[in-house]
């Protein structure tokens, strides 16, 4: 008698633990029973990267081009491989194979300086592709499909690197320059918010404001070394094209690097670039409740510009 009662008492036990192991997993799995953990936001290696912090085009914003871009010879060899290691070991046989190549040109640029928006204006007036030593999705897909082509069958090649390994592939250069003051906080922009979005006020003012500071200080330097690394250092043709030209004077500018480039004009694709010149690349502009620079940032800041600006041959107003 009492083993039975032991029985039914194990039994039962059982069953309610049951039921109890039922009725909980039940409770968690109700929407809004407890707390969502915070999602982790994982960006992808390329900036372009969909996220709603990091806008970029939507496929509504399509590009209408004057011309269908082709290639001036698609027949060449791409060496986009090796895009990586031109600023560490090129191998032999492709260095030497460049060098048989027709003359490559570069579209060199601190980040920040427009030198897309300037790529986007030469594949309206002329129809022809420009590359890049980078592969950034964003731009792949939306309106320069020979990302990470570099070779002569574009019509040139945006970079933003300097130094003797650099300049190796290319045998002249357009060499893009903004007023740091606004390259600074464009290229802020980029890293905050893609190429046509904004970094947030808040971010400005990050750990006190040290972190924009800093940012400030170690873009001005690379600002300064880049543009007199190419235009005093590089040996071979160079234009220099100031980014408050090419946006006042458009036409005149764009006539100008296309006679640089030994490129002949096409009056009607010349007129629908100009039509056109705005496209969607162009970050629109956004007035701040503060001044980001501070007194002594500032003064830095015009002093390098005036420096940089006086060796390209700039006079300042």
């Amino acid at each position: 008698m009492a083993l039975q009662g032991w029985r039914f008492f194990g039994v039962s036990a059982t069953i309610i633990i049951y039921i109890g192991g039922v009725l909980f997993l039940s409770m968690n799995n109700i929407p809004g029973s407890h707390p969502k953990r915070p999602r982790i936001e994982r960006f992808a290696e390329f900036p372009s990267f969909h996220s709603p912090r990091f806008p970029m085009p939507s496929r509504k914003m399509t590009i209408r081009w004057c011309r269908d871009l082709k290639y001036i010879n698609r027949d060449l060899p791409n060496y986009t491989d090796y895009k990586a290691d031109f600023y560490t070991a090129m191998p032999s046989d492709i260095s030497a194979a460049l060098q048989s190549l027709p003359a490559l040109t570069a579209l060199a640029s601190f980040p920040g300086s427009g030198n897309t928006w300037l790529r986007y204006l030469l594949q309206q007036s002329t129809g022809v592709l420009t590359g890049s030593i980078y592969k950034d999705y964003g731009l792949l897909k939306t309106g320069f499909p020979a990302e990470n082509v570099c070779n002569s069958s574009v019509l040139l090649v945006k970079t933003h690197e300097w130094g003797s390994k650099a300049w190796a592939p290319f045998a002249k250069a357009i060499l893009l320059v903004r007023d740091p003051e606004k390259a600074i906080i464009a290229e802020f922009n980029r890293q905050s918010g893609g190429h046509i979005g904004f970094a947030s006020p808040d971010r400005y003012k990050r750990t006190k404001g040290k972190y924009w500071q800093q940012f400030v200080s170690n873009k001005l330097k690379g600002w300064e070394v880049m543009n007199l690394s190419w235009a005093r250092n590089f040996t071979g043709s160079i234009k220099v094209v100031f980014y408050d030209d090419l946006v006042h004077h458009t036409e005149r500018e764009l006539r100008s690097i296309l006679d640089f480039l030994q490129f002949p004009v096409d009056e009607q694709l010349m007129r629908c670039a100009i039509i056109r010149k705005e496209g969607i690349f162009r970050r629109k502009k956004r007035l701040l409740s503060f001044d980001p620079y501070t007194v002594s940032m500032r003064a830095e800041v015009e002093n390098r510009r005036r420096i940089v600006y006086g060796m390209l041959g700039r006079q300042e107003p």
